[in-house]
């Protein structure tokens, strides 16, 4: 039969990624204390030269099928070294292929809460594997929970005080102000030689909120939240902030040139329009710009 990928491409256009995408695998991860079933969403390139008029796409579901249903009997030790594993197979598979990358998207469930229930969150890998450079991983997380605007609440507060009087009380306490659901997303680069958890980088993702948000909460336990989310205001800056901060402190020791992203969008109350705030950067750069503030 004729081999129509090799066939020479009559627009002789290098291409930097050609693959599959949205294919859905359980993947089988091994945890420190359990192992988790996740099904994962995966999306596979590789680069295609000049010379060829199509990549051989059926080589790449060779692979998943090969490494990631073997992650049911032999779980992986994390969704990111099963992206770099597909990877390193993906480019072997393709002899004309420079560079191979592989992401996968999962959701995750962690048990949370006062009254506690298995809370959602995103989990996002990617591998980078070239025949010329060391290979790359990312690891990923989107959180969920609250912010609350400390613009409005100073703003508010002026005014009660303006109305009502009580400085002191009012300048001690929370008072209202109109809230968001929040989400951020995190994802860094990881060390060749190192290994970290996804429940860290939903910690940190939490803690840079003003509140994470549950599933189950009971009158007692909202209050507390909204009390919380109040006493802690926050803009989508310092959600982006905070979380950069609690990034450099846990993983200020990793080289100076792995990545950093860290987004944050705030679904606005009393607007029709979002609001959010982006930082793309670097440990090393992180590290220069905390230690020329203080």
């Amino acid at each position: 039969m004729k081999d129509v990928q090799n066939h020479s491409a009559t627009k002789s256009f290098a291409l930097n990624r050609v693959g599959i995408s949205e294919v859905l695998k359980p993947a089988c991860i091994q945890r420190p204390d359990k192992v988790v079933m996740l099904t994962a969403r995966i999306d596979l390139a590789v680069d295609l030269p000049s010379s060829l008029k199509g990549a051989h796409l059926s080589r790449n579901m060779e692979v998943l099928t090969e490494i990631i249903d073997n992650s049911i009997r032999t779980p992986a030790e994390s969704l990111e070294s099963l992206c770099l594993r597909c990877a390193k197979g993906v480019l072997e598979k393709h002899e004309y292929a420079t560079i191979a990358e592989v992401s996968m998207e999962a959701v995750y469930f962690l048990e949370r809460g006062a009254k506690p229930s298995m809370e959602s969150y995103l989990l996002f890998a990617k591998a980078v594997c070239s025949r010329s450079e060391k290979s790359r991983r990312f690891l990923g997380v989107e959180v969920s929970g609250m912010t609350a605007c400390p613009c409005a609440m100073e703003t508010l507060r002026e005014k009660l005080i303006e109305a009502h009087g009580a400085r002191e009380i009012l300048t001690r306490l929370p008072v209202i102000t109109h809230n968001q659901r929040n989400r951020v997303r995190i994802d860094l680069e990881i060390p060749e030689e190192e290994e970290i958890e996804a429940d860290h980088l939903i910690e940190i993702g939490e803690k840079a909120l003003s509140t994470p948000t549950y599933g189950i909460l009971k009158r007692d336990n909202e209050a507390e939240v909204v009390l919380q989310a109040h006493r802690n205001p926050k803009f989508v800056e310092d959600v982006v902030r905070d979380a950069l901060h609690l990034i450099l402190q846990k993983y200020g020791h990793f080289p100076d040139e792995m990545q950093v992203r860290v987004c944050s969008e705030s679904e606005e109350s009393i607007h029709k329009h979002n609001a959010f705030a982006e930082k793309t950067t670097t440990i090393g750069e992180l590290k220069k710009e905390f230690n020329s503030s203080l």
